[in-house]
């Protein structure tokens, strides 16, 4: 069976992950489930996105994303299933899935067929009602094109991305993990055109951080820099310490890269 991963803004203090896993398994027992993440911030969709992006690459083909941030739950907002690099995604038409129409080469659809929701759908859970079933019969090799009609026009939020301005780069805090460490729009692919990453230095607010090395641990105990990180991106760290703290940058704060 195919393996099925979850991630929510759920939380675990309530049931509502417990809930959407015995939906899924009383349907397709012999499923694999991943909890990729419960604790995206409530309501953030581009956190969401954000986390499925870094962590769809390293799942086989086959593999089903069950995500479920959906501050629309209830409302005109669509239900979708797509498809998409040999696996498929479930969840809200509210953005979530960006990173994976800006790529191509998808196929969607709206989930309205009655045979693969529960019986009662409840305006407050579709990730028990609506998108877990649908989950669960793909696992069980329903086509797509069996749960109802397709989209070609799904909804997308601004992605963020880094960019040239004279001898610098410009990109972005796009989310604080929770080691402190500030992941950037700023690709290892966007550093190429300013030269090795060894002769970079990285300015928050345009005030200077400090180089880029290689590992967390090529900084001084306390020091600040920058590290590229697992997911490819530029990560502004301090050593056993808070990057956040320390900057006080957030989401959506300047960052740049220039030359020594």
């Amino acid at each position: 069976m195919p393996i099925i991963t979850l991630t929510t803004d759920f939380g675990t203090r309530d049931p509502f992950v417990g809930v959407m896993k015995g939906v899924i398994l009383g349907l397709a027992p012999g499923v694999r489930l991943v909890d990729l993440t419960h604790e995206i911030s409530a309501h953030d969709v581009l956190q969401g996105a954000l986390a499925l992006e870094a962590a769809v690459p390293f799942f086989p083909a086959g593999t089903i994303h069950l995500a479920v941030v959906d501050p629309g739950v209830g409302s005109a907002r669509r239900p979708l299933a797509v498809a998409a690099a040999g696996q498929h995604f479930v969840g809200p038409d509210n953005g979530l899935f960006s990173f994976i129409f800006r790529a191509g080469g998808w196929s969607a659809v709206r989930l309205e067929a009655a045979a693969y929701r529960l019986p009662t759908v409840s305006q407050t859970f579709h990730g028990r009602d609506i998108f877990a079933p649908a989950a669960a019969h793909l696992a069980l090799g329903i086509p797509l094109n069996r749960f109802g009609p397709p989209v070609r026009d799904p909804v997308t939020i601004p992605w963020p991305t880094a960019y040239r301005q004279g001898d610098r780069l410009i990109g972005e805090v796009i989310h604080a993990d929770r080691f402190g460490n500030l992941v950037t729009s700023v690709r290892a692919l966007d550093l190429e055109a300013l030269g090795p990453t060894s002769s970079l230095v990285v300015e928050v607010e345009e005030k200077e951080v400090g180089r880029i090395v290689g590992c967390y641990a090529d900084l001084l105990p306390g020091g600040a820099g920058a590290v590229i990180g697992s997911s490819g991106r530029l990560e502004i760290s301090v050593r056993e310490g808070s990057a956040g703290a320390a900057t006080g940058a957030r989401r959506g704060t300047k960052v740049r890269v220039r030359k020594q």
